[in-house]
């Protein structure tokens, strides 16, 4: 199938692609050579900063990696929590927007806008200030505060994205689907629940799959408010202690990369099966449904 957009390259344009990419390989590498050279002039590859890291005969090697599971796990935590929390409220929201009428659902689109609009570690610090200021008591949910601010400041960012994914989603279906629901005596909001819904969440899973790496990389954002000891703010602790912050970034950069890169697959493998089963899977980008 041709390409609409831009005619195929000849063998001239090839070529020069080609030579374009092999020049850029060698300056990439000898960019990497000379930082590399660099840092093992500065005694960055000595075994005694990587030593905790990487061997366990060392004392500091199961202090270290305790600390590092235990800042995994606050970060699975709340990555969790607000993944979940995220669904909910992005659920309701959507569908407030798609079944409320022009006027009735001007609050929900003014609440989707904001915070669709802000930065999610403005949202963040904005939660932290509300509930400190306000002197609002969570101490009843499990956890720390710190938890908390981050959870619900992540949801309110991931929720309304969510909410606009639902939508495209619906907005993807066929007209007849809606239409055959009210045909039959369903009302809107069971036609809603029933019919559309179930379809767009199985169209959408990609992209909602593709969201939870981005609500998994943002609890990092926790880490520059220093509001929760998450994984990059313990790495950041370790590092200080033991002086050797490359090192130890390092490391913990690996670890996002090894468990977003997991979720990558499978939102991959979930887009290849729907192609398979006949379904089109929705891309992550929602900025082409028209707003209402």
């Amino acid at each position: 199938m041709s390409n609409v957009l831009y005619d195929q390259p000849g063998p001239r344009a090839r070529r020069r692609n080609l030579i374009g990419a092999v020049v850029a390989g060698v300056l990439l590498l000898a960019l990497v050579a000379l930082v590399l050279r660099k840092l093992a002039a500065e005694g960055q590859f000595d075994m005694e900063l990587w030593g905790p890291l990487i061997d366990p005969s060392t004392d500091e090697f199961p202090l270290v990696w305790g600390l590092i599971r235990q800042g995994l796990t606050a970060t699975l935590v709340a990555a969790g929590l607000a993944i979940v929390f995220s669904l909910l409220l992005g659920t309701g929201l959507g569908m407030l927007r798609m079944m409320l009428g022009k006027y009735s659902r001007t609050p929900v689109v003014v609440w989707i806008e904001l915070f669709r609009g802000l930065p999610v570690i403005v949202t963040i610090f904005y939660v932290y200030t509300f509930i400190r200021s306000q002197r609002i008591d969570i101490g009843f949910l499990p956890g720390d505060d710190g938890l908390w601010f981050v959870v619900i400041g992540l949801t309110l960012y991931n929720s309304v994205i969510i909410a606009e994914i639902l939508r495209a989603g619906v907005a993807s279906l066929p007209r007849g689907q809606a239409e055959a629901g009210l045909a039959i005596g369903m009302t809107p909001r069971q036609t809603m629940l029933t019919v559309q819904l179930p379809q767009a969440f199985r169209t959408m899973l990609p992209a909602l799959i593709s969201q939870l790496v981005v609500i998994l990389k943002d609890t990092s954002l926790a880490a520059i408010l220093a509001l929760y000891t998450e994984l990059l703010r313990r790495g950041n602790l370790i590092s200080l202690n033991l002086d050797n912050p490359i090192q130890v970034l390092f490391v913990i950069g690996l670890i996002f990369i090894v468990i977003n890169y997991l979720l990558s697959k499978l939102a991959e493998f979930t887009e290849r099966r729907l192609s398979r089963s006949g379904v089109k899977p929705l891309a992550a980008d929602t900025s082409a449904v028209p707003a209402t």
